[in-house]
């Protein structure tokens, strides 16, 4: 077990106390943010970043798949990012054609690299797939790509209070 020797405090002012009342921040799941850089076929949902939280060197959030869908080609950009799978079953297609795949289920980690085009499968026609994301910096970066992937995206609109629904039920 760890001393207080081995990770002694911080030099702070003796008037900063700000980090007492700010060194742990709690977001109710219930409260995440919607309104991040989405790609077809996936609702992305942010819960740690600069904005919300003051995060400078991580993004953390959920992504819901829905049934049987498919996001298009995209990649993050510099980011590095990390897929919990809560539920479900993830088909990960990655390379230049996405050519190359990898399912993972419910406890398995996807680690996908900078820059690397990628698309997202909800591998089940009858369930979502739900999955917490983690990328390593506060920037939330989807960069769509134009590659015919293996298996075609879903057509999803992206629905938003800045982009209503064309064709409201």
């Amino acid at each position: 077990m760890a001393t207080q020797d081995e990770f002694p405090e911080p030099a702070r002012s003796h008037h900063d106390d700000k980090w007492k009342r700010d060194g742990v921040r709690v977001v109710p799941g219930n409260q995440l943010d919607p309104n991040v850089p989405s790609t077809a076929g996936m609702d992305r949902n942010a819960a740690i970043n600069f904005a919300r939280v003051g995060a400078q060197k991580l993004w953390a959030g959920t992504v819901t798949i829905k049934p049987d869908a498919k996001t298009g080609a995209h990649h993050h950009g510099h980011l590095e990012s990390v897929i919990y799978v809560v539920r479900g079953k993830a088909r990960m297609r990655w390379g230049e054609r996405l050519q190359f795949t990898a399912e993972a289920g419910p406890g398995d980690f996807i680690f996908i690299p900078p820059y690397v085009p990628h698309q997202e499968i909800n591998a089940l026609p009858d369930q979502e797939l739900d999955c917490v994301l983690v990328r390593s910096d506060g920037e939330a970066i989807a960069i769509n790509l134009d590659i015919e992937p293996v298996e075609k995206p879903e057509t999803v609109l992206w629905v938003d209070p800045t982009h209503p629904d064309p064709a409201p039920r």
